[in-house]
């Protein structure tokens, strides 16, 4: 049975930085896609950055300069630092990876980034 769990969420100011951390245990390796998304309240769920087994990496919009996504393939993990925090990322962060053909889904970590 694969789990995955997201930690690093907390309360920051605005200017801040959080790094995220996401492990997947389990039966499981050579994952090939491992990604986070974000949900504020009221809104759909966006990716925000995602990286591919060969290490290429993806950012939404939003983000792109202010996070960085990072993996370790030996420990099953992805990491999100997330600099130059603004009220606006706040939302709940989750984890996904993608193994054998499915999709699976963190928890999820709240992130609130006070103004």
């Amino acid at each position: 049975q694969v789990q995955v769990v997201e930690s690093g969420g907390g309360l920051v100011q605005a200017g801040g930085s959080l790094r995220l951390s996401c492990a997947a245990s389990g039966s499981i390796f050579s994952i090939n896609f491992m990604g986070w998304y974000r949900q504020a309240p009221g809104k759909a769920r966006d990716l925000v950055a995602s990286i591919i087994s060969g290490g290429s990496t993806n950012y939404a919009d939003f983000v792109k300069g202010r996070f960085t996504i990072s993996r370790d393939n030996s420990k099953n993990t992805v990491y999100l630092q997330m600099d130059s925090l603004e009220p606006e990322d706040t939302a709940v962060y989750y984890c996904k990876i993608r193994w054998r053909s499915r999709d699976y889904w963190g928890q999820g970590t709240q992130v609130t980034v006070s103004s």
